[in-house]
């Protein structure tokens, strides 16, 4: 009973400090897609998102052995042919350009190196938030309760081409991390997706 009620105790300490940086994220991650692109405010803000998920995520053991690389390169290289086909048809619709325009300028104004460094930084301390730390405590639906607080997050940027892709590919993150049992996999499909997503889908929507 001792050592059940010190678990208990333990789990609710973790989704405290769990609840605490999904909050100073959110609000970081909000603000940074209210700065200019390419200014001074906006790298600060991302580098102080992507450290704030990565001081507040947690690196799981597998314990399987299962360190996959191909595979997860290889579907993060097929899930962005579905986005960009999905793009083609986005780009004629008003509503959809007009929402994957205002994420895509960050790219266009910026130095080419500088954004996907923050890109790569940022999806990769977001796996090990959302994969590792919030999926660790999310009870007996873990892919659902990180997909949800994954997709709550993205809200702040106030853009519904993000929070759709964020639903979509916290997904199937969660779902890699869930076969896995480690977020090697997710990291690897999130950031061979993220890099192919930035240097192919501006000249689309220019």
């Amino acid at each position: 009973m001792t050592r059940e009620f010190a678990h208990a105790a333990g789990l609710s300490a973790r989704r405290r400090r769990v609840a605490a940086v999904a909050v100073a994220g959110t609000g970081l991650l909000g603000a940074s897609f209210s700065a200019a692109p390419d200014s001074t405010e906006f790298y600060r803000l991302t580098l102080a998102t992507a450290a704030t998920w990565a001081a507040g995520g947690h690196t799981p053991d597998s314990g399987r052995g299962e360190r996959p690389i191909v595979g997860p390169v290889l579907i993060g290289g097929a899930t962005f042919a579905v986005f960009y086909g999905c793009a083609l048809i986005a780009r004629r619709i008003p509503f959809l350009r007009k929402a994957i325009s205002r994420v895509l300028r960050y790219a266009d104004r910026g130095p080419t190196p500088r954004v996907l460094l923050i890109t790569l930084a940022n999806g990769a301390a977001e796996e090990v938030f959302f994969r590792g730390a919030v999926y660790s405590v999310a009870g007996r639906r873990p892919v659902l309760v990180s997909t949800a607080v994954y997709a709550c997050t993205t809200v702040a940027t106030r853009n519904p081409a993000l929070v759709l892709a964020s639903v979509l590919m916290g997904t199937l993150f969660s779902l890699q991390r869930r076969a896995t049992g480690g977020i090697q996999a997710p990291m690897l499909t999130h950031l061979t997706w993220s890099t192919l997503m930035l240097q192919c889908l501006p000249r689309l929507f220019r």
